[in-house]
């Protein structure tokens, strides 16, 4: 049998407890969502909770990192799979806005990260930026996109998509109608990028 060393087993017990919260703060929403629920799930205490995230807000930072984490990769992987670079940038523009209507997405980072914590932790910000801006540079080099100023080009279409999200997953809303508005939108707004 094999010992699991002291690190691996605080990195269990970690992973334990965002995925338990992941699950809770997606069915419930994060106000309603309860720690000693959360712990119980996984047959942990509430002190474990505190020793590894120090609050139940620090969770939710936890959660939302690996979510934004998981949700970087996928549209990478969308940009990835398209057949131009050009054709790549807008499909992940376009699926960022799609996935305001998952279920867990909306909730957790859409509603009650901006209702937590009032909008977009920064490093999430920077890492959506500095992933579009490379994107806007390369279609620049290429020929496709106008010569513009990279990096206010990318901290604007980010903010565009990103409240449009938000808006998107509104409580009370009609996601899908709010989606079909806003994907027109986006088309009009990188349409401009084009070089003529």
């Amino acid at each position: 049998m094999t010992r699991r060393s002291r690190s691996q087993m605080v990195e269990e017990t970690r992973a334990k407890l965002i995925a338990a919260a992941r699950v809770a703060f997606a069915e419930h929403g994060y106000a309603n969502a309860w720690m000693d629920d959360i712990t119980g799930s996984v047959g942990l205490t509430r002190g474990a909770l505190y020793h590894h995230f120090g609050s139940k807000e620090k969770l939710l930072v936890a959660v939302i990192d690996q979510m934004e984490g998981e949700l970087a990769r996928r549209l990478q992987e969308i940009a990835d799979a398209a057949p131009t670079p050009w054709d790549g940038f807008r499909r992940r523009c376009r699926a960022y806005l799609e996935l305001a209507l998952v279920p867990e997405n909306r909730r957790i980072i859409l509603q009650d990260a901006r209702a937590v914590f009032g909008d977009v932790p920064q490093r999430n910000q920077d890492t959506g930026v500095a992933s579009l801006e490379a994107a806007l540079r390369a279609l620049m080099e290429d020929g496709t996109v106008a010569p513009v100023h990279a990096g206010v080009a990318a901290r604007m279409l980010y903010g565009a998509v990103t409240e449009a999200s938000f808006w998107i997953a509104e409580p009370d809303s009609d996601p899908p109608e709010r989606l079909a508005v806003s994907l027109d939108a986006l088309d009009k707004l990188l349409d401009g990028l084009l070089a003529r």
